[in-house]
């Protein structure tokens, strides 16, 4: 399967940690999102993360793993995405855990099918947050600073917004995209509606639909609208 990430409108984020039932998890994989991406913060393992990936693979999508975790990386996913958090203060979130992932994992690395991502987080309130200790209290030239030094200094193929839990600013979104000329920008936080799917949409290249699915499941598949409407 050719991924070409520079086609996704919409992804849907499923968390190993949150219980899904098979009924609900079917009609997420057969919604018409472009791709699954499987990641979180807190509580990944190996089990729940290869369970989940097994329960995916019964449908005919692209899935992504996004690395949090060392002891979680489980073959089989069509792609890796690797956060760079480039406003963590503690440096292991920037090199370290990279490194390390290298060192003990190079040799059975495909990477072809890694996709290094420059991640800020900007909700300081986050589980993300106080993990990677981030400085989420950037103003607009901070953040098209950071576009920026991510496309054409790191020249990553994916810029990450991340308000994990919240709904953040748009015109903050709409001029970080601005400033990319190859680099695709993923929105992701509190998405709960068919009408903030539109405004992220609007703003980011690609967004990022997680919490609601285990919340209100009928808004979250609203959301896959978005992928007709910006085809119009």
């Amino acid at each position: 399967m050719r991924i070409d990430i520079r086609c996704w409108k919409h992804v849907f984020k499923l968390d190993p940690d949150r219980d899904i039932t098979d009924e609900a998890l079917e009609r997420v994989c057969l919604s018409g999102t472009h791709a699954i991406i499987v990641g979180g913060s807190t509580g990944i393992t190996f089990e729940n993360t290869v369970d989940l990936l097994a329960r995916v693979r019964r449908f005919e999508l692209p899935c992504v793993l996004e690395i949090s975790d060392l002891d979680a990386i489980v073959p089989g996913f069509d792609l890796y995405f690797i956060p760079i958090v480039l406003n963590a203060t503690d440096p292991r979130w920037i090199v370290g855990k990279h490194l390390e992932a290298i060192r003990e994992y190079g040799p059975m690395m495909q990477w072809d099918q890694v996709v290094a991502e420059g991640y800020i987080i900007l909700n300081d309130s986050s589980a993300a947050a106080q993990l990677t200790e981030a400085n989420a209290g950037l103003d607009a030239r901070d953040i098209v600073a950071y576009a920026k030094l991510s496309e054409r200094l790191f020249q990553l193929p994916i810029f990450y917004m991340e308000y994990s839990g919240m709904f953040g600013d748009m015109e903050l979104v709409r001029r970080a995209a601005s400033v990319l000329d190859k680099s695709r920008l993923f929105y992701g936080g509190g998405i709960n509606s068919l009408e903030r799917a539109r405004e992220a949409a609007q703003a980011a290249h690609t967004i990022v639909v997680g919490n609601i699915i285990y919340e209100q499941l009928e808004r979250a598949l609203e959301t896959v609208q978005v992928i007709e409407e910006s085809a119009l």
